[in-house]
């Protein structure tokens, strides 16, 4: 069986990832999403093991000192990290995998030797645009929503490190887009736009 396909996306908050990823998610077939684990609090609507593991600081901290962590970063106060757990298994039955992170983590995956995945950045289309959406969530004060946007100007100049930039000016454009560069990898890797090999083809 080939091997899955690994996808690091990354994108400043409010940037419309979340929206883009569920469109493509649920569009093309075996693709799985790489649940993080995280100590923030769940924000309204998200589902435990769905949206993220929520975990205490304690349990984090004790599944970084076990080595159970492909990668972690604290972000914006809270902790988020990637299990190993969670995605080897899926990549060797031949799913691709979206590990949704931010800059930081994708800089120490980058940094791992023979580390291999597509590496896409999603960009707001300014940070006026960006301000103007963290504003219309109304899920956090002031103070938030400027963190949020002197982060945004940080991780924005890392965006030339990743293989594929979207600009999401439309969401339907860009999950268009999204759809297009995961076929297109898949492709590359003698994989059908099912995600099965080709050589199935000739069988």
């Amino acid at each position: 069986m080939n091997r899955g396909r690994l996808f690091v996306i990354s994108a400043p908050s409010g940037a419309g990832k979340t929206t883009l990823l569920k469109g493509v998610m649920s569009g093309i077939a075996k693709m799985k999403f790489s649940v993080s684990h995280t100590t923030r609090v769940p924000r309204n609507g998200e589902v435990d093991g769905v949206d993220y593991h929520f975990v205490s600081r304690e349990t984090f901290e004790k599944m970084i000192a076990e080595g159970k962590f492909l990668e972690y970063a604290d972000v914006h106060g809270n902790l988020y990290g990637t299990s190993h757990a969670s995605i080897t298994e899926q990549l060797a039955n031949g799913y691709d995998v979206v590990l949704d992170i931010d800059v930081q983590g994708a800089s120490i995956l980058r940094d791992i030797p023979g580390f291999d995945a597509a590496f896409v950045f999603i960009s707001p289309p300014s940070l006026t645009e960006l301000e103007r959406r963290l504003r219309g969530r109304a899920t956090e004060d002031e103070s938030k929503i400027q963190v949020r946007l002197r982060n945004a100007r940080t991780e924005l100049e890392s965006m030339d490190k990743y293989d594929y930039i979207i600009v999401n000016i439309e969401i339907s454009e860009a999950t268009h887009l999204l759809s297009s560069i995961i076929l297109a990898e898949r492709a590359k890797s003698h994989r059908l736009p099912s995600g099965d090999p080709i050589e199935k083809v000739l069988q």
